[in-house]
């Protein structure tokens, strides 16, 4: 969440910086109002407070002193007092919570060189590659739903009968390259980056931490009887391992990897690129995370979205890194740049890592700060997240894009040694 003295000592400068993200400069007066009668609302409470704990010394004193009709009045205006309190206790709780969830609903403050735009349509593509486009031939626009159900790799259908549409089923060679996908980024990610499985299930404080509670909780699925969330993304763990906790500087920036299943529910996306992988309710995905201070977040940004590039490349993809408008800009962000790459068999630009620093949006949801090493107070750390990949995209266009005239699929070099050598998958015997 954003800072709330930010509202208190400078609102015209929140306002102009979230309209820029397209929020109603009103949602903003609107917590400035709340916080307003929520902080006179505590000054009240504690006026109370303060003024019962007077008069139960003025009865205690009265009482030493024998004075016993003094000390039953003082004892009467105290539980008068006392009552006063509690109610305006009741009050300044509700209000609070008031702006607490305002606060929990406003997205981070952009930042200064995000560029301004309404939407996705306002996203800048800063760069692409191979520079020229490569020429793809015919076999190559076949679609990866077909090629992976001619080769025996994906089977819709079952992963439907057993779960519901939008659950694909890998199989053969289809799952054992979504594995050799997965070693392979973690491989890469391990000279700097600490590898962690974390738990798939989490609780709800875990959830909010991220930004992902309560505003988008119709994209997430909720086991109600446990009060657990399946996670959307590594993120959410990795953000919470040091919820509550102060870190020392010296041990930042932290660098952490995962690879986990996601599970979202896509609530929005009836009839949109639903066929085969394109939208899915459960996919694998390598996730780079780290805290760090705010002079560090920078240099990691851009480290985060080079990893995920040279991932791309090395597998030899078409892609283009896009600099996100700040009307596109996911809730925590305050700057963003997505990865697309090109499916040929689908004629679509296909997003498969999206890296953000989240500046102390998260942490202060999360209340992680660091221990400055010059000495002060501690302060909030700055957290970073990026895909490295998520696979089921990335599955579809090293398909497509590897498919040959007579059916088979020439997979990447950087993947044969996590196959067993295997380099091509094998169309079938006519």
């Amino acid at each position: 969440m954003i800072d709330i003295r930010l509202v208190r000592e400078d609102a015209e400068m929140v306002k102009e910086a979230l309209a820029r993200r397209n929020v109603d400069p009103a949602e903003v007066d609107m917590l400035a109002a709340a916080d307003a009668e929520a902080r006179a609302l505590t000054g009240r409470r504690d006026e109370l407070r303060s003024r019962v704990n007077t008069l139960s010394k003025e009865v205690g004193a009265a009482r030493r002193d024998g004075d016993s009709a003094r000390a039953d009045e003082l004892a009467a205006q105290s539980r008068l007092a006392g009552e006063a309190e509690r109610a305006a206790a009741a009050e300044a709780e509700s209000a609070t919570e008031a702006v607490r969830l305002a606060l929990l609903c406003l997205p981070n403050l952009p930042a200064s060189d995000a560029p301004v735009g309404a939407g996705p349509e306002d996203n800048r593509i800063i760069r692409t590659w191979p520079d020229s486009a490569p020429a793809y031939a015919e076999a190559q626009r076949v679609p990866h739903w077909e090629v992976g159900t001619a080769l025996g790799l994906l089977d819709m259908e079952r992963g439907a009968k057993l779960s519901g549409s939008m659950f694909p089923l890998y199989r053969g060679v289809g799952a054992r390259l979504l594995r050799a996908l997965t070693s392979f980024a973690l491989d890469r990610h391990a000279d700097a980056f600490e590898e962690v499985r974390p738990p798939t299930m989490v609780r709800t404080e875990t959830m909010m931490s991220t930004g992902h509670l309560p505003k988008f909780a119709d994209e997430a699925y909720h086991l109600e009887r446990d009060d657990l969330w399946a996670i959307p993304t590594a993120e959410v763990p990795l953000t919470s391992m040091w919820r509550g906790e102060i870190m020392d500087e010296a041990d930042l920036p932290l660098r952490l990897t995962a690879a986990t299943p996601c599970f979202r529910r896509e609530a929005g996306a009836a009839g949109r690129d639903t066929r085969g992988l394109l939208r899915v309710h459960e996919f694998d995905k390598v996730e780079l995370f780290a805290y760090a201070t705010p002079d560090q977040a920078p240099a990691l940004l851009e480290e985060l979205v080079g990893r995920a590039e040279a991932l791309v490349a090395d597998l030899g993809l078409q892609y283009r890194v896009l600099d996100l408008c700040t009307g596109d800009l996911g809730i925590s962000a305050a700057r963003t740049f997505d990865l697309e790459v090109y499916a040929p068999g689908v004629d679509q630009w296909l997003e498969v890592s999206s890296v953000s620093w989240c500046t102390d949006y998260q942490a202060r949801r999360a209340n992680i700060r660091y221990r400055p090493a010059g000495g002060g107070s501690p302060r909030f750390v700055h957290t970073l997240n990026g895909s490295a990949l998520a696979w089921a995209r990335i599955w579809a266009a090293v398909v497509e894009t590897g498919r040959q005239e007579d059916g088979s699929v020439v997979l990447p070099a950087v993947l044969h040694p996590y196959l067993g050598g295997q380099g091509v998958i094998l169309a079938p015997a006519p």
